[in-house]
């Protein structure tokens, strides 16, 4: 059995033509599929065409939403789109959506207009994760009680939902498995000063431990400072099972691989 990758944005591999090596590198490190996560309009399609061109092995994977720093006045006409991509090859995950205050304007005016829009294609895309029954990404920055709020309205099943790059305490991890929800974790877990994110990995548990890489962002330690990619993973996953939970990492493969199967569906 190998790990899952279940948060990546393929998109910059694609346009830079590297995508073929990005995919032979991570199959050499072990993965067994990764989740390239849709952020607009604008990598959706792409993303569909790379898992019906490179998805018979099932190592592709992609999702669909509208991220919350895609935001702007036309947020209604990106979201329209979103259901017409759950006929055909469909996505495993309604996401990422959610919630921004770090890249916000400085200009409070204009901040509060966004912030408004984002609560307001966070609540629509909601909407349709209950109607089509589908999972959620969540990105949650500096808005964590907000987009709780917000889930709780919707009456998403919460047991469909994962806040991504979970980088909040052992507090906001016990709200979200009290509900049902779900943490999944990046390269941050290495860093020497991510105490408080293992802390909230442990409240988690195993049993509901899910991995990611967001590259090409956040590589893990060997490699923090560095472009990050799905081959990356490993690294995350071996520091995760020697100094986070202390299981083998056969375990913590076979256990975290079969969560991510189970959330997403695939």
């Amino acid at each position: 059995m190998g790990l899952i990758d279940t948060h990546t944005h393929l998109e910059s591999f694609v346009r830079r033509g590297v995508l073929p090596e990005v995919l032979a590198r991570a199959r050499s490190a072990g993965l067994e599929a990764l989740v390239t996560i849709g952020t607009g309009p604008d990598d959706w399609a792409m993303y569909r065409d790379l898992v019906e061109t490179n998805g018979s092995d099932g190592l592709v994977q992609y999702t669909v939403g509208l991220h919350p720093c895609s935001v702007d006045e036309r947020w209604e006409v990106a979201v329209e789109q979103i259901e017409s991509y759950w006929q055909g090859r469909q996505p495993v995950a309604l996401g990422e959506c959610g919630l921004d205050r770090f890249h916000l304007p400085k200009n409070p005016e204009e901040a509060e207009r966004i912030f408004r829009w984002q609560r307001a294609a966070f609540a629509a895309q909601l909407a349709i994760a209950r109607r089509l029954g589908c999972g959620v990404v969540v990105h949650s920055r500096g808005a964590f009680r907000e987009c709780v709020e917000l889930v709780d309205a919707s009456g998403v099943d919460w047991t469909r939902v994962v806040f991504h790059c979970f980088a909040e305490g052992e507090a906001e991890m016990a709200e979200l498995t009290r509900r049902g929800g779900y943490g999944s974790f990046t390269g941050i877990l290495t860093y020497k000063t991510a105490e408080v994110v293992r802390a909230a990995a442990r409240v988690q548990g195993l049993a509901r431990l899910m991995l990611e890489t967001d590259a090409p962002y956040l590589a893990p330690v060997p490699h923090r400072g560095k472009a990050n990619e799905p081959a990356f993973l490993r690294c995350t996953a071996e520091f995760a099972a020697a100094e986070v939970f202390a299981v083998p990492l056969e375990e913590l493969t076979a256990v975290s691989t079969a969560t991510a199967r189970r959330f997403f569906a695939f």
